[in-house]
């Protein structure tokens, strides 16, 4: 990393020393990244984000955009380094408006061209556009123009699952890739579950249960007992003081699904937020102090990203 990415107020604790905490990041895997080239403002690339989780220690990390396959980003910079750094960097396709919403297509070329995670839909859910409508949900707003999202649902009029999405997931299933349920509220997130269960998909995230999709500790246990892994972003609970929520929070739910079944991604790379590596750091700190065992921190820092990343 070089220091000018360093952002005194937002990253300031990178310079005092934990090795403790640096111990647990060995190893880790960070599947919920947002480095540029992006639509909304980034503090940093994909190649910055490759070598500051490298220099970490980090094993992996998936860059995502709500926008646009980042599976071709990561290849264009094979041959400027990428390539060069001890970490593996991985894509996919999240399945907005903007690659023409639920569109196997899109899905097929992502994840045969190298990419390994299928985000449904995020910007365009039901449950994303109302939450924003009505409440400050800390995203940025873009440096271009672009058309309002509208809403994309996974089911018909009776609540059915539609079949252009049991495609995609035949597709998800073949290709063994990371099926993630974006920012589907409730409803929408237990069907897709179900519905991937059916059509073999055996790599399954919930992205943030407490924030937009609005799902309870109960419901997010339900689905690890289905065989999901219930992701956390840590930015939520260790970035900026003004934004952060409860740990508390976080804990409930992480003893409600199991380590085994928990996932801590940072869901950093925005302007105003720190570094990834910063928040992983301050996770591992976190959660040390919080009491939580060593052996369930790396595993919910690594293992289990890794066990659903790597083939």
């Amino acid at each position: 990393m070089t220091a000018s990415l360093l952002d005194p107020e937002l990253d300031g604790d990178r310079n005092h020393a934990d090795p403790e905490a640096d111990a647990l990041l060995a190893g880790a895997v960070d599947l919920h990244q947002h480095p540029g080239p992006s639509p909304f403002p980034r503090r940093m690339s994909i190649l910055d984000a490759a070598r500051d989780a490298a220099g970490a220690g980090f094993r992996a990390i998936v860059a995502k955009s709500h926008h646009h396959s980042m599976v071709t980003d990561i290849l264009a910079l094979g041959p400027a380094g990428l390539d060069e750094l001890p970490i593996a960097v991985r894509g996919g396709v999240a399945l907005n408006n903007s690659v023409g919403g639920l569109n196997p297509y899109a899905v097929e070329l992502a994840l045969r061209m190298g990419g390994r995670v299928v985000w449904f839909p995020t910007l365009s859910s039901a449950a994303h556009i109302d939450h924003h409508a009505h409440h400050d949900t800390g995203f940025p707003t873009p440096t271009v123009r672009l058309r309002a999202d509208t809403v994309i649902s996974i089911l018909d009029e009776d609540g059915q699952v539609l079949p252009v999405v049991r495609e995609i997931l035949s597709v998800i299933a073949a290709e063994r890739a990371v099926l993630t349920c974006g920012h589907l509220g409730v409803e929408e997130t237990s069907k897709l579950i179900a519905a991937a269960r059916q059509e073999g998909v055996d790599r399954i995230l919930v992205n943030h249960p407490c924030f937009v999709v609005g799902a309870s500790t109960e419901q997010a246990a339900e689905w690890a007992r289905q065989g999901a892994h219930i992701e956390h972003c840590l930015v939520m609970y260790f970035g900026r003081p003004e934004r952060r929520r409860d740990l508390a929070e976080l804990l409930t739910f992480i003893k409600a699904a199991g380590p085994e079944r928990t996932v801590l991604s940072s869901d950093s790379g925005q302007k105003a937020n720190p570094l990834p590596v910063t928040l992983f750091r301050r996770g591992a700190r976190g959660l040390l102090d919080a009491g939580l065992a060593e052996d369930d921190i790396r595993r919910m820092l690594g293992a289990n990203a890794a066990g659903l990343l790597f083939p």
